[in-house]
């Protein structure tokens, strides 16, 4: 199913999984509107180059910006309109990881923590709410760690947990519209952003509960997102748990 015409925001769309999502919806026809909060110029170009490979006809844009206050992200949403005309897929990347026992979590850690996982989600969600033309598609990357027991990430997961609730809530108020909007769950992703949390022997735990023996990979989870924004337009107001059965919700 082509998307040539469409416009995707993709938030954190420079590195990792947004990068990844970038690709694939470049190689189905989507123009890419793609938010970053710290890379560089030449993680930009690299990636415009990339995207160019795989739909040299495709239009991007990068757009810079911290999106923990409700201004910032309609500031974000005005540009990309401006730029492009209109927006017709939202995918929010944006996500922060903290391992902590509770008792070393101070008041800072809790309320970067939920400016980042819940603030934001949730203000991403009301502008495309707002914004997103009929028949588009709203999604957000959450964690399988809403689906397990486990301590030390109480402030990762329970600032991730709103998200899904977010989410049912907005796909009812959309459905007139023929709007999806849906959650993406995956498990220990193989990133730059995992392993600062995870000594050695954490890491070998947790690939010895995903299947194979392996973290998830980007590349697992980046054809999800563009199947959801394709094929898989029925599916709405779901998490949709992708990690190798790291948890089975």
């Amino acid at each position: 199913m082509s998307l040539t015409g469409k416009v995707a925001l993709i938030t954190g769309g420079v590195k990792n999984l947004g990068a990844h999502s970038a690709l694939e919806l470049a190689a189905v026809g989507a123009n890419l509107a793609l938010h970053y909060r710290s890379s560089s110029d030449k993680d930009t170009a690299a990636l415009e180059a990339k995207l160019k490979e795989k739909n040299p006809s495709i239009k991007i844009a990068f757009y810079q910006g911290d999106l923990t206050s409700a201004a910032a992200v309609t500031k974000l949403f005005q540009d990309v309109v401006r730029d492009f005309g209109h927006v017709d897929i939202v995918v929010n990347t944006v996500g922060k990881v903290l391992k902590k026992p509770i008792t070393d979590i101070s008041e800072e850690d809790y309320d970067s923590m939920f400016a980042v996982n819940s603030k934001t989600a949730f203000f991403i969600l009301k502008e495309a709410a707002t914004r997103v033309t009929d028949g588009g598609k709203i999604i957000s990357i959450v964690t399988a760690l809403l689906g397990a027991f486990t301590g030390y990430y109480t402030s990762y997961a329970g600032s991730k947990a709103p998200v899904e609730h977010f989410t049912r809530g907005v796909c009812k108020e959309l459905q007139s519209r023929r709007i999806s909007v849906n959650n993406v769950a995956p498990g220990p992703m193989d990133t730059p952003f995992f392993y600062p949390q995870e000594s050695p022997e954490a890491v070998e735990f947790h690939k010895a509960n995903g299947m194979g023996s392996r973290l998830t990979m980007v590349e697992d989870i980046a054809p999800i997102i563009r199947f959801l924004c394709t094929d898989g337009a029925w599916i709405t107001g779901q998490t949709i748990f992708a990690n190798g059965g790291y948890t089975t919700r």
